[in-house]
């Protein structure tokens, strides 16, 4: 048997199991727009990163504030307040900072 022969064999008997029943976007077409929109060069990088789990420094950041934020929002603590505060002045800094550098 190859290699094609038993991967679709495995995929199969996975189906077979249900166990692709509850993927994301499941019965939706794939917008693959932004995806060739990119050049190729950078497309393949993209996408290796993408797969593994990474994600730009910025997004990090930006979901660090919003995290931030919401903690801000949610406490009565004064003492609290004011490290979140400052920890989330600290974190727009960075991000103003990094966005400044890529200009």
């Amino acid at each position: 048997m190859s290699f094609d022969e038993i991967v679709e064999t495995l995929i199969k008997e996975a189906q077979a199991r249900g166990e692709f029943d509850d993927l994301p976007g499941k019965g939706k077409p794939i917008d693959l727009t932004e995806y060739f929109n990119t050049p190729e060069d950078v497309r393949v990088a993209q996408s290796m990163l993408k797969n593994a789990g990474m994600v730009p420094v910025e997004i990090d950041l930006m979901q660090d504030i919003v995290a931030l934020k919401e903690a801000l929002a949610a406490t009565t603590d004064e003492s609290e307040k004011h490290k979140i505060q400052k920890s989330l002045i600290e974190k727009q800094l960075q991000f103003n900072l990094l966005l400044e550098r890529r200009r």
